[in-house]
């Protein structure tokens, strides 16, 4: 049968325009490439167009398949926005598993909010998102977006891999700028990557990657921070918060930061001058005038959260602060040391990466670096650090979120690096001291003090704010090793001055011992059962790292039951290696009594993927001895 040219017109029109809207299929993915993750970016590519000191653009694509929950964090359809950044355009395309459109999504069907709620003063700070419920996957999702801002100060730093459990197929980083701005880069982890240099002259720079396997998350690894394959870039020449800036070295970035950025912040009322004033009184010792003001801005202020890469690097006016009673970090800290010069202390605003895993400010690349600010007061040759954002930490500790990293000090005359507080291994300490008692059928009673300080105490004060439930579930998860377990009294002593947190807590449980014919047998240790094992991981890639040491004791008095002797105790334990030290006795005292003496000690630091099962075995044979038993005989 011939078939009309008009009908074989319409079949091939229909065939080219649905292959067409056919796009990235997942069929399509190297099976490689879809192993073990939750999502494959099938591109990621920024084009930065810096046309002069006070202009930039940003275009970007990014699209990827998401395989299943995990994976939606894995798309990343977010903007910032304010007075000194507008978006030009932002806009998704979902598609089906088999590439056909089934979503467009335009920038009114986008979520756009203030970068902060419940405040007014940051209106101008917004964030534009894309919330997508699926109906089936595999989806994927095509993003794009393109801002233009007048700050060249912050250029973005391009992760080739962001995070674990997803693969990437291709990545495009391409930069443009004029030679005359001191463009510079800093590249980090590209061995072992399929990552190309294409282009690196006066005025561009451009990279291409490709098939990049997933990689899955293994216990104790560093920070996809320092693993994964980045680069840092940054300007000689760059704008700010409508001033010019210059900086070849820190001096001179400190220079610029402290005439430009924090100049007229740091003004106050005559009537808060005055109260402050009268509040210090007649105190001579700086210290203990920061620790009056300190703990005034504790009781006055509350921090608010401005998302990272929002608002710059200047801080909201000490006035404003004073009068609204809230501010984001850099508002607290400029607004404490606003305070703190009333009174003639000094202090000095200070940048870094805040975060329990410890990054550094890249001290041999002159930026804008870091996401969080502190105040350092000079302290003989030291400094002491306030965290300005916290209404209930002791003035000083800074706990690990900003523990051992290299930060930088902005002082009037010029930047410089400084190593925050280091808690020594020793000095991360917990003191158990207690006693149980085991009935004859078996019951557990007993009590315990358990003493913490160090960057342990951070952890350890939240308790007191948690409510009962709270509480409950927080103490049958850390003695899991007690079935029916039972919670008496529980009373706190929190010591802000020598910074350490005592909890009293009385226990009970039913049936902890196991009776069998006449016998009784039960763990010795009930308080500080190291029970979580580390896990096996066959082909380790990645090395581990111990971010902190710590120091356990524990002096336990045990009450054995009447009518019962001894049959087998536990023999002395001693381990000794590279990882720490660990150590168990037991003696026998008068009246059916036995002291349970442990200690454990674990260093920090950074061990290759070889160590891995050596310290295992190390934590295993911690764990099975802490499950030793006590066996007792019924006379």
């Amino acid at each position: 049968m011939k078939i009309p040219c008009s009908a074989l017109f319409f079949f091939l029109f229909t065939f080219i325009s649905t292959a067409q809207k056919s796009q990235y299929p997942v069929a399509s993915i190297a099976d490689s490439l879809k192993q073990s993750v939750d999502a494959v970016v099938r591109l990621d590519q920024m084009d930065i167009v810096i046309s002069s000191q006070r202009s930039m653009t940003v275009k970007s694509q990014r699209v990827v398949t998401v395989f299943n929950e995990s994976g939606l964090s894995d798309i990343e359809a977010y903007q910032g926005y304010d007075k000194s950044t507008s978006i030009k355009s932002i806009e998704a395309i979902v598609y089906d598993a088999s590439g056909n459109e089934i979503k467009k999504i335009k920038r009114k069907d986008f979520k756009d909010q203030s970068a902060v709620s419940g405040s007014t003063l940051f209106s101008d700070n917004r964030i534009v998102s894309l919330e997508y419920t699926p109906i089936s996957y595999p989806f994927t999702i095509v993003f794009t977006n393109e801002i233009e801002s007048s700050n060249t100060a912050f250029l973005p730093q391009w992760y080739f891999l962001g995070g674990y459990a997803v693969s990437v197929e291709k990545c495009v980083l391409n930069v443009t700028y004029p030679n005359n701005l001191g463009f510079k880069k800093k590249e980090f982890q590209f061995s072992g990557y399929n990552i190309k240099k294409t282009l690196d002259t006066d005025t561009q720079l451009s990279y291409v990657a490709t098939n990049i396997l997933g990689q899955k998350y293994e216990d104790l690894s560093p920070s996809g921070s320092d693993l994964f394959p980045r680069v840092m870039m940054g300007l000689e020449s760059f704008h700010l918060e409508g001033y010019d800036g210059t900086a070849k070295t820190w001096e001179a970035f400190g220079k610029w930061y402290s005439e430009k950025i924090l100049t007229g912040t740091t003004d106050l009322s005559e009537e808060t001058k005055t109260k402050i004033k009268a509040l210090v009184g007649d105190e001579k010792d700086p210290i203990k005038k920061a620790k009056i003001i300190y703990d005034y801005v504790q009781k006055k202020s509350r921090y608010v959260n401005i998302a990272i890469g929002i608002g710059g690097w200047k801080p909201m006016l000490a006035t404003d602060v004073d009068r609204l009673g809230y501010g984001d970090c850099k508002a607290l800290s400029n607004y404490t040391k606003a305070l703190l010069q009333v009174v003639d202390v000094p202090s000095y605003n200070t940048i870094l990466y805040g975060d329990r895993y410890k990054s550094n400010i890249q001290s041999d690349f002159v930026s804008m670096q870091g996401n969080h600010m502190i105040l350092a007061i000079p302290n003989g040759d030291n400094y002491t650090w306030l965290e300005c954002t916290s209404q209930d930490d002791p003035f000083g500790y800074q706990g690990t979120f900003t523990d051992d990293r290299d930060v930088l000090v902005v002082k009037p005359e010029g930047a410089v690096i400084v190593r925050t507080n280091i808690y020594a291994d020793n000095g991360n300490s917990q003191k158990e001291k207690g006693s149980y008692t085991i009935d004859e059928n078996g019951h557990f009673s007993g009590s315990i003090s358990i003493y913490s300080e160090g960057s342990i105490y951070s952890s350890k004060s939240r308790i007191e704010h948690l409510q009962p439930t709270e509480k409950e579930s927080h103490y049958k998860e850390y003695w899991n090793n007690i079935n029916n377990l039972k919670l008496g009294k529980i009373t706190f002593t929190n010591n802000k001055e020598n910074i350490s947190f005592t909890e009293d807590v009385q226990i009970s449980a039913t049936n902890f011992a196991t009776i069998s014919g006449n016998k009784m047998i039960f763990a010795v240790d009930a308080f500080n059962q190291n029970s979580g094992n580390v896990r096996r991981i066959r082909n380790r890639k990645n090395p581990f790292q111990i971010q902190r040491g710590y120091l356990n004791t524990d002096e336990i008095e045990i009450n054995l039951p009447m009518g019962f002797t001894i049959e087998f105790l536990p023999s002395k334990v001693e381990l000794k290696g590279k990882y720490g030290e660990y150590k168990t006795e037991i003696i026998k005292n008068e009246n059916n009594k036995l002291t349970y003496k442990r200690s454990m000690f674990l260093n920090k630091g950074k061990y290759s993927n070889k160590e891995y099962d050596e310290f295992r075995l190390f934590m295993e044979q911690v764990s099975r001895n802490d499950n030793a038993k006590i066996i007792l005989t019924k006379n």
